[in-house]
C-alpha cells in the first residue's frame, strides 16, 4: 500500500508541474470506493507493510472519505448536531495541518468552501485548512473566484478566501490565468472589507501593462474617501512606480512595508511547506552557474527564513517531447533547470520563465544577471516583499536565544548581502530592516552582517537616515572596543563610496528600482557631505577616547583617502576637508605609515582643488558647485602646516599658539628642529638607519650632518624605503631650487571669489 500511496504522490506532482489544464473534482483518482449506509475505503494490506506505513495510509484513506462526503454531503448542516461532519472536519484538519492536502483536495474543498452548500462556521474552518502539500493549481484558484461572482457565501469567507490567497501565493504553480482577473479584482475594492487584502493581492500581481488611466483615477477616488490607507497608498505607490506620469499626488519617496504579515494565520503551515519542497542550507551557498540543489542537513532547522528551490514554474515544455510548432511558437519558455551557462541565457533571455517563487533566484548567479538586464520592475517588486516578509516579521534574531536559529539566520544574511553585492544595489526591504533593528541590537550580534547591511543603504537624505540609523549608531560606536569603531569606519567608507557610486554613475536617470535621486545635484551633494562630517565628528571623539591610537587613525585616513577624490575619481562637485584635529593627530602620529598616508591625503586633495578652480573658470555657467574660498583657506593651512614642519623646521608659526612655558618646561631649546623629515618621530628611525648604511662601524649617527646632497640623498632612501606619498607631496608642493617661504607658497591653492 505504501508503494501504492507513493506512486501516487509521484504521478500528483508529475501532474502538478505538467500544468495540466484542469484537475479531477471527483474522487475515482483516489479509488475510493463508498460501501451502503457509511463510506469505507477498501484497504489493500500487504505483509511487508510496517505500522507507520500503516497508519500514513489509514489517514490517507480517512481523508479521501471525508472530502468524498464534503463533495456529496448536505447542504445544510449544523456543526452541533451532526457529528460525522465534525469527525470529517477533523480528519481534514489533522492531515492538512501535519502533512498537507494535495492539489485535488484543495480543488475540491475550495469549491465547497465557496459554494455555500454548508455554514459560516464549517466553511471558515475549511478555509483555514487549506494548506498545499507542495503546490497549488491555477484552476483551483480560477475556479474558486468564479464562485464569487454567484453571491453564495459571506463577506467574512470572502475575506478569508483573499487572506489565504495572498498567503499562498507564492505556491501557485502558474500566474498567467489569475493575471487575467486582474480586472476583476480591482473591481472588488469597491468594498470596504475586501479593499485591504484585494490590495495586496493587486500589489503582487501588478505589471506594467495592468497600469491605466481609469484605473489610477478609481484609486485616487478611493483615497480621497477613505484617506491615506496603507494599502492604498501601498497601490498607487506601485503605479507611480510603472507610470509615474500618470500619478501627480505626492506620495513618500523611500519604500516602506505597507501590509502587515504577522496575523497571518498559515505562518508555521507555510514553514513546513517550504521545508517539504526544500531543505534549508547548512552554510551560506555560493552563487552558482545553473540551478542549485540543497544539500541534505543532519538536523532540522527551526527558523522560517528557508530560500525555496530553484524550480520553473512551468515544466511543461521541459518534460514532454517538443514538436515543430513549439519551437516555431513565440511562447515557448526555457525551463530553469535546462539553464546552466551565460551563453545559453543570452540566447534563451527572451523566453525563460521565472520561478513562481522569486527568493529562488537569491542562489542563482545566471537569475540575478538576468534581473539586471531586463530591468522588469515587477522582478524586483516580488523580491522585495519577500525580503520584507522575511527579515522584518519571520527573522527577529534579536529575541533569537537559540544558537542553530541564529546561525541560520546569519546564512539568510549572508545570501543577501551577497546578492546585493553581485546587483551592486542595495534593497529597500534590507534597509526598513535595519532601521527597525538597530535601536534593539546589541552591537555584538550578527555584527560583521549588520554592517555589512549598513554599507549597502541605498542613497537619500542625510536628514531622513540620521534619526533612524546614525543617532543609533553613535552611543554604540562611543561605547564599544576599538576594533567595533574601527569596523563602523570601515563601513561608512564602503556606504559612501556606493553612494558615491550611484550618484556618479547618472543622476539624471532612472535606475531599474525607484530612483532615490528625486531632489537636485546640489541637495544630493548636501547629503553627502553631511555624511562626512558625520564622520568627521565621529573620528574626533573616537580619537579622544582611544588616546590618538594608531589602528583607528589608520581607518580614519582610509575614510579621507575615499573623500579627498571625490571631485577627480566620481565627477562629483564636493571638496570636503577633514577637521583640524585628525590632520594634527596624524601630522603628529610616532608612527611612519601614517605620515606617508597623510601626505598622500594631501597631495590629492590639492590635486582635486587644482582641477576644481581650473573647471569654475572654464565653466562660469555651471552653478551646482562653487568653490569656496573658505576651504582654500583652510586647505592652504594644512600645506603651510607641513611644509613649515617637515621641510623648514618652523612648525605652527601660524593658527596655532604654545604656551611658552610649557615648551620650557619639555627641556627642548631646539624643539623647531624636532618636527623635520630627520627628527620627527615617526621617522627618526629611518634617520638613524640611513647614516647607520654610509658608516656602519660608528656607534653614534649626528642627526644634524643630514644635510646638503646628503638630505637629498635621504630622501631618496625614504622613497626607496615605501613613502610613496610623502614622495608626491614633495614633489608637487616643494620647489627644490629654493627654500624661501615666498616660493612655496607658489605652490599652495591660493583662491580668491
Amino acid at each position: 500500500m505504501a508503494t501504492q500511496r507513493n506512486t501516487r504522490s509521484s504521478q500528483l506532482r508529475n501532474r502538478i508541474s505538467q500544468g495540466s489544464n484542469s484537475f479531477q473534482t471527483n474522487l475515482l483518482a483516489w479509488k475510493v470506493k463508498e460501501k451502503s449506509g457509511n463510506s469505507k475505503s477498501v484497504l489493500k494490506e500487504s505483509n511487508s507493510v510496517k505500522e507507520s506505513e500503516h497508519t500514513d495510509d489509514q489517514a490517507e484513506d480517512d481523508l479521501q472519505i471525508a472530502v468524498g462526503y464534503f463533495q456529496k454531503g448536505p447542504k445544510k448542516a449544523s456543526l452541533n448536531k451532526d457529528k460525522v461532519l465534525e469527525k470529517h472536519l477533523k480528519t481534514v484538519e489533522n492531515v492538512a495541518w501535519k502533512n498537507g492536502l494535495a492539489p485535488e483536495a484543495i480543488d475540491i474543498l475550495l469549491n465547497v468552501a465557496l459554494s455555500g452548500k454548508f455554514g459560516n462556521a464549517i466553511n471558515t474552518r475549511i478555509l483555514k485548512c487549506m494548506i498545499p502539500e507542495t503546490l497549488i493549481s491555477e484552476d483551483s484558484v480560477v475556479k474558486a473566484v468564479s464562485w464569487l461572482c454567484v453571491g453564495k457565501c459571506s463577506s467574512n469567507i470572502k475575506v478569508l478566501f483573499y487572506r489565504w490567497l495572498v498567503a499562498m501565493f507564492d505556491f501557485i504553480d502558474h500566474k498567467k490565468q489569475i493575471n487575467l482577473l486582474y480586472g476583476f479584482f480591482f473591481a472588488s475594492l469597491q468594498d470596504d472589507a475586501l479593499c485591504p487584502h484585494v490590495c495586496h493581492l493587486l500589489y503582487l500581481l501588478t505589471k506594467k501593462e495592468n497600469v491605466k488611466p481609469f484605473r489610477v483615477r478609481k484609486l485616487l477616488d478611493l483615497q480621497a474617501k477613505m484617506g491615506m490607507q496603507h494599502h492604498l497608498q501601498a497601490l498607487l505607490s506601485l503605479y507611480k512606480f510603472f507610470a509615474p506620469t500618470l500619478i501627480s499626488v505626492s506620495l513618500p519617496a523611500r519604500r516602506k512595508i505597507y501590509f502587515n504579515n504577522s496575523k497571518n494565520l498559515w505562518t508555521s503551515a507555510l514553514l513546513a511547506v517550504k521545508l517539504r519542497n526544500q531543505v534549508a542550507f547548512p552554510e551560506p551557498p555560493k552563487l552558482t552557474l545553473g540551478p542549485t540543489k540543497g544539500s541534505s542537513l543532519k538536523r532540522k532547522w527551526s527558523s522560517h527564513s528557508v530560500i525555496p528551490a530553484l524550480n520553473s514554474a512551468n515544466k511543461e515544455c521541459g518534460q514532454k517531447k517538443m514538436s515543430l510548432s513549439d519551437y516555431l511558437s513565440s511562447d515557448r519558455s526555457l525551463p530553469l533547470e535546462e539553464l546552466r551557462s551565460f551563453p545559453q541565457l543570452l540566447q534563451n533571455i527572451h523566453c525563460l520563465e521565472l520561478p513562481s517563487q522569486m527568493s529562488s533566484a537569491l542562489n542563482n548567479s545566471l537569475l540575478l544577471h538576468y534581473i539586471n538586464c531586463v530591468k522588469d520592475e515587477s522582478i524586483l517588486l516580488r523580491l522585495y516583499y519577500w525580503l520584507s516578509q522575511t527579515l522584518q516579521e519571520e527573522c527577529m534574531w534579536y529575541n533569537m536565544n537559540n544558537y542553530e536559529e541564529e546561525k541560520e539566520f546569519i546564512n539568510v544574511l549572508d545570501i543577501v548581502i551577497r546578492v546585493q553585492c553581485f546587483l551592486q544595489e542595495g534593497f529597500y526591504s534590507s534597509e526598513v530592516f535595519l532601521f527597525k533593528s538597530l535601536p534593539l541590537w546589541d552591537g555584538f550580534s550578527c555584527r560583521s552582517q549588520f554592517l555589512q547591511l549598513m554599507a549597502w543603504i541605498p542613497f537619500s537624505s542625510f536628514s531622513e537616515v540620521k534619526p533612524l540609523l546614525f543617532d543609533h549608531l553613535a552611543p554604540l560606536f562611543f561605547t564599544s572596543t576599538i576594533y567595533f569603531k574601527c569596523s563602523v569606519l570601515q563601513s561608512l567608507k564602503e556606504l559612501l563610496q556606493n553612494w558615491l557610486l550611484w550618484l556618479s554613475t547618472d543622476a539624471h536617470v532612472q535606475p531599474v528600482t525607484n530612483s532615490p535621486l528625486e531632489t537636485t545635484l546640489g541637495g544630493s551633494m548636501d547629503s553627502v557631505a553631511q555624511l562626512i562630517d558625520y564622520v568627521g565628528w565621529l573620528s574626533m571623539v573616537a580619537v579622544r577616547l582611544e588616546s590618538n591610537s594608531t589602528l583607528l587613525l589608520h581607518f580614519i585616513l582610509d575614510f579621507y583617502e575615499k573623500v579627498c577624490d571625490i571631485y577627480i575619481n566620481y565627477d562629483l562637485p564636493l571638496v570636503v576637508l577633514f577637521p583640524p584635529m585628525i590632520f594634527h593627530s596624524a601630522l603628529l602620529s610616532l608612527d611612519a605609515s601614517i605620515l606617508n598616508q597623510l601626505c598622500y591625503i594631501i597631495y590629492r586633495y590639492r590635486n582635486n582643488l587644482t582641477a576644481a578652480k581650473k573647471n569654475n573658470f572654464l565653466k562660469k555657467a555651471k552653478s551646482e558647485f562653487n568653490l569656496s574660498s573658505k576651504i582654500c583657506q583652510e586647505f592652504n593651512y594644512y600645506l603651510t602646516v607641513m611644509v613649515h614642519c617637515l621641510w623648514m623646521s618652523k612648525p605652527f608659526e601660524k593658527g596655532v599658539y604654545i604656551d611658552p612655558q610649557t615648551l620650557e618646561n619639555t627641556g627642548e631649546t631646539e624643539y623647531k628642529n624636532n618636527l623635520n623629515l630627520v627628527h620627527h618621530p615617526a621617522l627618526l628611525s629611518y634617520a638613524a638607519s640611513f647614516l647607520l648604511q654610509e658608516s656602519p662601524e660608528e656607534r653614534t649617527v649626528e642627526l644634524s650632518s643630514i644635510q646638503g646632497k646628503k638630505w637629498n640623498w635621504y630622501l631618496d632612501y625614504l622613497f626607496s624605503e615605501g613613502f610613496q606619498g610623502l614622495k608626491l607631496f614633495i614633489k608637487s608642493s616643494i620647489h627644490h631650487s629654493s627654500l624661501s617661504q615666498s616660493e612655496i607658497k607658489t605652490s599652495m591653492v591660493n583662491i580668491r571669489r
